[in-house]
Formats: C-alpha cells, structure tokens, sequence
C-alpha cells in the first residue's frame, strides 16, 4: 500500500483505503458512475468509478475498508484515482492506524501523565470527583483516549482530546506555581473537565462529526451538564466550590463570541482559559508547518491566525 500523501499523476494504487464517501452520480450522457473518496492516515483523495455494475467491482459503502486497484491521474489541477477493481477488505488484512489520523504520542503513556494531575488533587471533593471520571468510569476512560479535541482545526486526530486535556493540564499546573494566589486543586479539576463534553459531541472516528447532542447543545454546556449531575452524587459537596469549577468550565472559551455562556470571573478561570486558548493555537500552528507543502519559507495567508504564516529560521 501506497500512502495518499505519495502517490503522484501516472502512478498505480494498489492497496487497502478507507472509504469516506461513496455516492451515484450520472454524466452528461446519462452514464452512471460512482464518486468515492478514499482515505488514509495521510490525507485522501477524490475517486471515479465509471463502470459501478462491472464484475470487477464488488460491493461496498461509506465506513468499509476496500482494496482498490486502479489509475491516477490529474484532472482540474488535482489528483483523482480512476477505479479498476475494488472488494471490502478482511478486518485482519488492515490496522485503523494507518488510516485514521492519531496522536504522535502513546495514549497510555498520554493517560499515565494525566493520572499524576489526577493524583495530585488534595482536596477531597475535587479528588473524588476527577477519580469518578478518570479511573472509575471505564467507558469514559476509553472515550477520553479515542476521541479527538474537535473536527478541525486542532487536535483532530485519536487521541486529540487527551492530548488537549493533557496540554492545557500541564500548562495549568505551570500556572499554579507561577501565580501562587491560584487554587491548585480546583485549577487542575477544571483543566482535567473543560473539554470533557466532547466525548458526546463528536462521534467517534471515522465519523468524527458532531452528534445530535453536539449541535444543538455543543460541548460546553454537555460538560457543564455531566460534572453537575457527578457533584450531586457526593454527599456534602461544597456548594461555592461546584459553582466555582462549574464557572471554569462555563467560561473556559473566554468571550461570549466564543461560545462561552460566560466569561471569566475568578483567577481560575482566567488561567484555564489562558491555557487553553495557548495548547490550542500552539498545536494549530505546528500542523500547518507539519502538514505544508510550500517549499519555500513563507506559508501564505492563514484565517485562523488572520496573518501571513512563515517558518521559523533554522538556528546553526
């Protein structure tokens, strides 16, 4: 197999692709053909199907992992695959790795450090609460290791959102040293949680798109609505201390522009919110110098940074 990133005009494809897309279509002539869109963990690439209906090609829908044979070839200034032969391809034959976008870094690795944030929480409400999510709750464990931190932008890989939480966690941390008047325990709870309500609105890769509960509530509110419906569960929970961590997590996005139904009000909130806004835009600037195609050292123009982006020079 081939990756997406290397294939180049004139050259074969020959290998096991995701298919994110497989939809009928009809020509001018009336001819029916097939668009497809393969995928791997490089990039994916438009693809034809002229002839659906001939043997060669077996049957297969969005979501399926096929084995395709066919051309490339250059049409409209870009790449597109014509596809000769194609069959859904065994589980065994292929590993999602290499066809979902993943964290550089080890997840359990990723887990263990955020476990030492989770351990370092002295106060006992704060303690029990962060433990309900992060070692009790199995199911969410293993959400908060697959899902990704957004469906583009930053951190939109598996792995994406511990990655996130554990970068704005680490950075919170930095803080609480630095600035010595800041609440270490509820700092840390509310880096650990601000981001927590994406597990639900995001689905799952492949799809990575947003759920139901993501559109019409987004993930704000959803991760207000877990940690408040936990707090309820302890008994004798400090009322001040829950609407202080459920302020951080209300507020975290900073402006009201910003989706945040709050702005910041108290020191915690502004430092998560800091925080957060650094690991984001941090971690978006180095995929587009990872990911660019530009030879030279000036990038172009970026909308997100509204700014003209150019490579840092190399030091001897």
């Amino acid at each position: 197999m081939r990756y997406i990133k290397d294939l180049t005009e004139g050259s074969k494809i020959s290998g096991i692709y995701f298919c994110k897309s497989r939809v009928a279509a009809m020509t001018k002539n009336g001819k029916q053909y097939d668009n497809v869109i393969l995928q791997d963990k490089t990039g994916a690439i438009d693809a034809k199907i002229w002839d659906p209906n001939s043997s060669a090609i077996a049957e297969f829908e969005t979501n399926d992992y096929v084995d395709v044979v066919g051309d490339v070839n250059l049409f409209a200034g870009s790449l597109q695959v014509s596809i000769r032969r194609a069959r859904i391809a065994e589980e065994t034959e292929y590993d999602i790795a290499d066809y979902m976008p993943c964290s550089r870094y080890s997840v359990e690795d990723m887990y263990k450090a955020l476990m030492n944030y989770v351990n370092s929480i002295k106060n006992p409400y704060l303690s029990r609460l962060v433990k309900m999510f992060f070692e009790d709750d199995k199911e969410i464990v293993e959400l908060i290791k697959s899902s990704s931190a957004a469906k583009s932008v930053h951190h939109g890989f598996v792995g994406g959102l511990l990655e996130h939480t554990l970068g704005v966690t680490r950075l919170c941390s930095i803080y609480s040293k630095a600035y010595t008047f800041l609440n270490h325990d509820l700092l840390i709870a509310a880096a650990l949680f601000h981001d927590i309500g994406k597990i639900r609105e995001l689905s799952q890769f492949p799809q990575n798109d947003y759920t139901e509960d993501g559109q019409l509530i987004g993930h704000i509110i959803i991760g207000y609505q877990m940690v408040h419906e936990k707090i309820a569960e302890i008994d004798g929970f400090p009322q001040v201390l829950a609407r202080e961590l459920e302020h951080c997590i209300l507020s975290h996005h900073g402006e009201l522009e910003y989706g945040s139904p709050k702005k910041p009000a108290i020191a915690e909130a502004l430092a998560l919110n800091l925080a957060d806004n650094t690991d984001a835009k941090m971690e978006t600037m180095r995929e587009i110098l990872d990911n660019t195609t530009v030879k030279g050292d000036w990038l172009g123009y970026n909308k997100f940074f509204e700014s003209n982006i150019r490579k840092t020079s190399e030091n001897d």
